[in-house]
């Protein structure tokens, strides 16, 4: 099943890059490295060829035939796969960028990686945790490239449970660079992939993805099927879409889950490291969830589980979307706590809590989780595979990662909130120029949400409920006014508000109150 995109309108290039470079100056992100920073990752990129010291601790695994997948333009490839039988049951080989490998501890570029904490994702491209040198180049895993990597080995039985890992530091070489969309297409019977993929690996891919998938759902994990607002080049210039996951891109995403399952299995047992976590949803959450169910007319029968009904809602339907998009609120509070606690009065600030108590399971996935197959892209990855290779091997931890522990919970909360600003921060600002000067005009939609129902409204607002909508073409979500909103409606939402200057989209219920 590929991406379905809806084409929507198009908001112009200059217009969109100006918005987005205000956005960043706002949110103090920046796009260039400072020269030293620069000048070390290029001094640290060079050791790969140069150094043989360097390249001795990675033992060589280039005969396996790695493939990485990915979205068609990327070029920061973090991980790449090998499937294959063993027994009854899989052997995985997942091997995950050592970019930390390049990174003198305490030097310019460590410093600024900790500043940034992440890659920040944008319409017009990615401002990178590391500069390009190393984030496209000598630690990314392209095709036809020898890389150093940590390569981790699961052993799965015939059901895709994990029985045993193992990680190690190796070379490895990718023998081709596939998109979601390209393995989608060859598995619904296009065009073949390219043959020094091995032919077996895209079906022992979908084997395992939804044995996984099954194992999931069995624990009480949840995935949602929401299709996410996404702005994508078009024309000269970008526009609004909706976008769900492929198969491929669903299955591909569970060998990356198993890996942070399996890194988080082995740091909980060591009692060092990292874990991603979030905590569960509160009982008055879940009820709530249950009286929108209900009022969508939706049937959640009792004695069903929160996780296994809401796997079960598809958002094709208007009230699905609706119900999904509520959905979505009872996860936050997702955060990182470092193992154990004992690193001073800073440590583990910015962790998620519940009730008082400290969250160490990762509550959308049912399970204790960490990050560790995204190292390019996010700083806690690099400090999770350095600890789970010294769990394995035996070796002490290094002093950068002793050290650097107990504050990573504290630096990946801020960065995310960045993170998030400036994600939140550009479809708004795309949404606004792309209805700028429609003011009046009408376009179909469904109420998602109800924030406020009709009462006494505040000072210079209208009577009527506040809410939010759903637009498909384009594909839009902003705020609503009018009476009556009901949750999971289609309506005729009129345009009321494309405020350029500060990212404001605003709707009127076509006939209701606010009109």
């Amino acid at each position: 099943m590929p991406q379905r995109l809806i084409k929507t309108n198009v908001a112009g290039s200059r217009a969109v890059a100006g918005a987005l470079a205000a956005l960043r100056e706002k949110l103090g992100i920046a796009a260039g490295f400072p020269a030293e920073a620069a000048a070390d990752a290029e001094r640290a990129a060079a050791r790969w060829k140069d150094d043989p010291d360097f390249r001795a601790r990675f033992v060589d695994r280039c005969d396996i035939p790695f493939v990485t997948v990915d979205p068609a333009g990327s070029l920061d490839l973090d991980q790449a796969f090998f499937i294959e039988r063993e027994g009854d049951g899989y052997l995985l080989r997942y091997a995950v960028s050592a970019v930390g490998t390049f990174i003198e501890p305490g030097g310019p570029l460590d410093g600024e990686t900790h500043r940034r904490g992440q890659t920040f994702y944008g319409p017009d491209g990615s401002i990178p945790l590391h500069p390009e040198v190393l984030s496209h180049g000598a630690a990314s895993l392209l095709p036809g490239e020898e890389r150093p990597a940590y390569l981790w080995y699961h052993h799965l039985d015939a059901a895709g449970e994990l029985t045993w890992t193992w990680v190690e530091l190796a070379a490895v070489r990718s023998v081709a660079k596939l998109s979601y969309d390209q393995v989608q297409s060859a598995l619904d019977g296009g065009p073949p992939l390219p043959p020094e993929v091995k032919e077996d690996q895209v079906a022992l891919l979908a084997e395992v993805g939804m044995k996984r998938q099954i194992l999931e759902a069995s624990r009480g994990g949840i995935s949602l099927a929401l299709p996410a607002q996404a702005v994508e080049p078009h024309n000269g210039g970008y526009r609004l879409s909706y976008r769900t996951m492929t198969r491929v891109e669903e299955w591909n995403a569970q060998l990356s889950l198993v890996t942070g399952i399996a890194a988080a299995r082995l740091m909980g047992d060591a009692n060092v490291g990292i874990l991603r976590t979030m905590p569960p949803a509160e009982r008055r959450d879940v009820e709530r969830l249950r009286s929108v169910a209900r009022a969508l007319g939706l049937i959640w029968p009792e004695g069903v589980s929160y996780p296994y009904f809401v796997r079960g809602v598809g958002a094709h339907s208007s009230a699905g979307a609706a119900f999904l998009n509520e959905a979505v609120s009872l996860f936050r509070g997702a955060g990182y706590r470092a193992l154990p606690a004992d690193g001073g009065g800073d440590a583990n600030r910015g962790e998620a809590r519940h009730r008082g108590e400290t969250v160490l399971d990762h509550a959308a996935l049912a399970t204790r989780y960490a990050h560790v197959t995204a190292p390019l892209r996010r700083l806690a990855d690099r400090y999770a595979l350095e600890t789970c290779r010294c769990i394995c091997t035996g070796d002490d931890l290094p002093a950068w990662v002793r050290q650097g522990l107990g504050k990573l919970p504290e630096e990946m909360a801020a960065s995310a909130k960045i993170a998030g600003q400036y994600e939140r921060g550009a479809l708004d600002a795309v949404e606004a120029l792309v209805l700028a000067g429609r003011e009046g005009e009408a376009f179909d939609g469904v109420v998602v949400d109800v924030l406020r129902r009709r009462g006494k409204p505040a000072a210079g607002e209208d009577a009527g409920g506040v809410g939010k909508v759903m637009i498909r073409e384009p594909a839009v979500q902003a705020t609503i006014v009018g009476d009556p909103l009901v949750r999971g409606e289609r309506v005729s939402a009129v345009l009321r508000k494309a405020d350029v200057a500060t990212s404001t989209v605003e709707f009127r219920l076509s006939g209701g109150a606010g009109s």
